[in-house]
This record gives structure tokens, sequence and C-alpha cells, in this order.
């Protein structure tokens, strides 16, 4: 008898736990966030008319100033009215300079600048993203993953202007392990879907999130996807719908925030 006992209570615990499972990412076993950063005109031509075909919704993390934003702004604004998030991605991508880093500019060398100034320039850039979109709430995407002037966090100071803020370390957490103003992310560099498949299949299995991001989409940029793998993996997605929930990082860290709030 008190085997059988033991085993109905083992049965309702994993029972319970399944059923915690599947309903902690919005009904689904894990959730993604597709993400799109620097606003180049690859973003435009060959990740958007996929995205659209599958009915996928991304973020895509916008530099102002970036020459795409400068000549297809108009298109950039009709992202918004499509379910896309434009979030801060700052004003001028400043990066950390110095040796081995000879491609930043020296204008926009993050060593040189201040926290007022990275400040100001991000809010100015939330300044132009809601004059796009007309919101007030967004996400941020760290530039080159650079966190910090000298000892000095300039995320702090923002923390009431977003509601997160994307690194780049290859890492996905479960929903009681992730910092909103730290997530982790997978970034793509000439990965194929295949690899990119068992990221998600991670995700799924260890009840994670799972944030990917993408730069060059055919093009554009040194770390890049060929279109195909890129439509192959979001195709996938698109397969898998019924135990992953795809949606822009806005809704995602909405989410995780009530949720956090509501188990601390």
């Amino acid at each position: 008898m008190k085997n059988i006992i033991s085993l109905v209570a083992t049965t309702f615990i994993c029972i319970s736990t399944l059923a915690q499972n599947n309903a902690l990412w919005n009904g689904k076993q894990c959730a993604v966030v597709l993400t799109y950063d620097d606003a180049i005109n690859e973003h435009l031509d060959n990740a958007v008319p996929v995205l659209d075909s599958l009915k996928l919704k991304a973020t895509f993390y916008i530099t102002a100033f970036s020459p795409s934003m400068q000549t297809r702004l108009e298109e950039w604004k009709k992202l918004t009215a499509k379910g896309y998030e434009l979030g801060n991605h700052t004003l001028y991508h400043p990066c950390n300079g110095g040796p081995g880093r000879e491609w930043v500019p020296a204008e926009y060398d993050l060593t040189k600048y201040t926290v007022k100034r990275m400040v100001d320039e991000t809010r100015t850039t939330n300044l132009f993203l809601q004059a796009m979109d007309g919101k007030t709430q967004r996400t941020f995407a760290y530039t080159c993953g650079e966190m910090k002037i000298g000892d000095s966090s300039f995320i702090d100071p923002m923390k009431k202007d977003f509601i997160a803020a994307r690194a780049v370390r290859n890492e996905m957490h479960t929903i009681d392990k992730i910092d909103l103003y730290n997530v982790d992310c997978y970034l793509v560099n000439g990965n194929t879907a295949a690899q990119m498949e068992a990221w998600v299949q991670q995700a799924v299995q260890t009840h994670s999130l799972l944030v990917i991001l993408f730069h060059g989409v055919g093009g554009g940029n040194g770390l890049n996807v060929t279109v195909e793998e890129h439509r192959k993996f979001l195709s996938y997605l698109r397969q898998h719908q019924k135990d992953i929930w795809i949606a822009p990082m806005i809704d995602v860290a909405g989410y995780i925030k009530d949720w956090q709030s509501k188990h601390k």
C-alpha cells in the first residue's frame, strides 16, 4: 500500500511539474526572441519578408543614425504597424576602441564617453523611436556588449527608461534566473539552421528563454547568416510554435517582469 501511495504521489508531482512547465512561457515550453541589430538594409530586404511570410514577430534594435535609417526611414517606420518592436541600440553605436578595435571611429569610442553623454544619446534615441511608433515603453541592446564606461554602469541611471536590456553572452536561463537588465543571447555568426535549431531544442528541454541575435542576413555585416539558413531556421520555428512562444523582447520582458514580481 505504501508503495502504491508513493507511486501515486510521485505521478502527481510529475504531472503538476509538467503542467507548470507547459504554462510557464505563455502556455508554451520555452520562449524565443528574434533580435536584429544595427538597422541595416539587409534587415528590410532579406529578414522582414521572411518574417512577414511566416507571420513571426521580432525585435529590431535600431541605431538611430545608421545609413539605412537615414535613407529608408519610412520603411523602418512601417515595421511597428506590423507588430515588430523597434528597440533602442543607441544613437551612434559607440563601442570600446583601442588595439584590435581600429574599426571603432574615434568619435564613437566608448572609452572616451562620459556616462552623461551615453545617457543623453540613448534618451535622444528613445525620443526618435517614440516619434516613429508613439510608444514610451521600450527595451535596449548594449552595443558590442559594453555595459560600463570605466567602472560605471550606464544602464543604472536608465532603468526607468527601459523594461529590459539585452547583452551578448551565449547563454539561456529559466524565468527565475533572468536579469532583465542583462538578458543573455546567442549570437549568430555563420551558423547553420541545424545549429540554431539545437539551441531551440535545448531551450524547450530546459524551459528557458532563448534570445537570438542576428546582424547581417545575406550580407551587410561581418557577423552574418545566409539568407537560406535564416529562412530554414525561421521555418523551423514556425513549424514548432505549439511548443515555442515567439514574440518581441518587449512582450517577453513584460511577461518575465510580471512573473518575477509574483514569485519573489
